[in-house]
């Protein structure tokens, strides 16, 4: 990997991590979803980078998938499990990370070291050629060991520049079927999820997050209006998913025209996840570079 690359790489893990840790220390009970969200993504830009996707809060028995509207009241209270899943980019090169935060209460500590362990396990064998099936054993044993059920329809993945899911899954079961091995100078991102419900997500309502669908041909496209919008969004986001809050600083009215261009099959707006059984959810993530005998992460932060 070219040194510039690997610099950008490893700067936008830094402010990803730091980031995140900061945005923890605001959860509490009463402060907002909106409060922490604003927060998390200012410091991003504060420190010289972008948000790679919008930042995700998700609660309970919601997986992932979930950020607010401008204007949102909802508030975080006691006995919350919340995970804080954060991306930030330089120049395209993107970091991801999460942590699992429970609201002044421990009655999912078990749940969280369970997916806190399988990261650190999957950290440690990561390398080139590695097995998948092998990684997903390792996280589903880990997970079983704490008397808890992996995700088994979520999963890691590789990622490119401005591209946040770049072909190849690091599954949290071991599935058949994956012959894809990490190579060097790959980046990943490992996320183990673990539940005490079903140990599956369902679809729910909308997430508040989109991304530019990659089929239509915008040459095709005769509503000159919506192509000049589509154009903006690509402008400003590249390929990487966005926010509908985001758009309100440059469409007049971003309701409808997130409306006509969804309706359009030009956008995709993510579901939230939500565990099959209203199971709780704890999540951690890193992001790591495959080295030649090992891998590097990015997204540990200065602590």
């Amino acid at each position: 990997m070219d040194d510039e690359i690997h610099e950008k790489y490893f700067r936008a893990g830094e402010i990803a991590a730091n980031a995140r840790d900061k945005g923890v220390e605001k959860i509490k009970p009463g402060s907002t979803i909106s409060e922490v969200v604003d927060y998390v993504e200012s410091l991003i830009y504060e420190k010289g980078a972008k948000p790679a996707f919008p930042v995700n809060i998700a609660r309970n028995h919601v997986a992932a998938h979930f950020t607010p509207l401008k204007i949102d009241s909802q508030k975080f209270h006691e006995g919350d499990l919340v995970k804080l899943d954060v991306g930030a980019h330089i120049d395209g090169y993107i970091a991801d990370t999460a942590r699992t935060i429970e609201i002044k209460t421990n009655e999912y500590e078990n749940l969280c070291k369970s997916s806190d362990e399988a990261l650190q396990k999957v950290i440690d064998i990561m390398k080139p050629g590695i097995s998948l099936v092998e990684i997903g054993k390792i996280v589903e044993n880990t997970i079983s060991s704490y008397g808890f059920k992996p995700i088994e329809n979520l999963t890691g993945h590789s990622m490119n520049r401005f591209r946040l899911h770049s072909g190849m899954s690091i599954p949290n079961v071991p599935s058949i079927g994956l012959r894809k091995k990490p190579r060097v100078d790959d980046v990943i991102a490992i996320e183990p999820f673990a539940t005490d419900g079903a140990g599956k997500v369902i679809t729910g309502k909308g997430s508040n997050i989109y991304i530019i669908n990659s089929g239509p041909n915008l040459r095709s496209l005769r509503d000159n209006r919506s192509r000049l919008q589509l154009n903006k969004i690509r402008k400003e986001f590249n390929s990487l998913p966005f926010a509908h809050r985001w758009c309100d600083n440059f469409f007049k009215n971003s309701d409808i025209t997130i409306h006509r261009l969804s309706h359009l099959g030009l956008l995709h707006h993510f579901p939230q996840l939500i565990e099959q059984d209203n199971g709780m959810v704890s999540q951690k993530e890193h992001t790591v570079i495959v080295t030649n005998d090992g891998c590097e992460i990015t997204t540990l932060g200065k602590n």
